[in-house]
């Protein structure tokens, strides 16, 4: 299936978990991948060995010089940009009380400048294609989710960052979209179980309990929507968010 062949897909926090998922599987359907992370070549090399085209490129997308320099790098190696998937980011949870100044301006820089340097990096190149997607890493915690004032403050501000790209884009042929994943386990969920001291598959199966479909996501379910937001088939869905956790959230 190579129905993006012939375009080039730029994947943020690609290095592991949503982010090295989606792009193998948009890799797998033709599409050159620029694998971004501060770590991630491994990604990369399992992509081209498996016959895909990927390149690594190392980038704090917190940084507006890295970011321009990466989507230069991308445009040099592989010719343009058509598709970002703006999935970068971090948590630093804790209760509001207790949250340091640094812990929420963290969060907040990785995700939401993250999404509006490279979103911005890759628009002219697109728009000068008339043609391109942008598909943004929301979450369910954008709801709100206790512990998590800023991670839930940023996943809610991409909604609203999302919408407005699409507004303004879409003039030119680009679509911005949102996924907003529920419990996906990542090496990001793992971890929050060891710094809670929760034994990893009792907080599963604690989840699993909660959810209708009675199991908890996998990364590669996310790389599934956003590969459909991605393609064709939805040039008519614009500025929405899709929630996908299992459950009619």
């Amino acid at each position: 299936m190579n129905e993006f062949e012939g375009k080039v897909a730029v994947v943020t926090g690609a290095g592991r978990g949503i982010g090295a998922a989606t792009a193998r599987k948009l890799a797998g359907m033709g599409a050159a991948v620029a694998v971004v992370d501060l770590a991630g070549s491994a990604v990369a090399e399992d992509i081209s060995r498996n016959g895909g085209k990927a390149t690594f490129v190392a980038c704090d997308v917190t940084d507006p010089s890295a970011v321009e320099s990466m989507v230069e790098t991308v445009v040099g190696e592989l010719g343009s940009v058509d598709i970002l998937v703006n999935n970068a980011g971090i948590i630093r949870d804790d209760l509001l009380f207790k949250m340091s100044v640094n812990d929420w301006d963290a969060v907040m820089n990785t995700h939401l400048r993250g999404n509006f340097l490279c979103s911005k990096a890759v628009q002219s190149h697109m728009v000068e294609r008339k043609w391109g997607r942008i598909i943004n890493l929301s979450s369910t915690s954008a709801k709100g989710s206790r512990g998590q004032a800023n991670y839930a403050a940023a996943k809610a501000g991409i909604q609203g960052f999302t919408r407005t790209l699409a507004i303004e884009l879409g003039r030119y042929g680009i679509t911005a979209n949102a996924v907003a994943p529920g419990f996906i386990e990542t090496e990001m969920t793992r971890s929050v179980a060891e710094r809670t001291g929760v034994d990893f598959d009792d907080m599963k199966a604690a989840a699993e309990k909660e959810i209708a479909v009675r199991r908890v996501g996998r990364p590669e379910d996310i790389a599934n929507v956003v590969a459909f937001l991605a393609g064709d088939d939805a040039s008519y869905v614009t500025g929405q968010v899709i929630y996908v956790s299992g459950s009619p959230d």
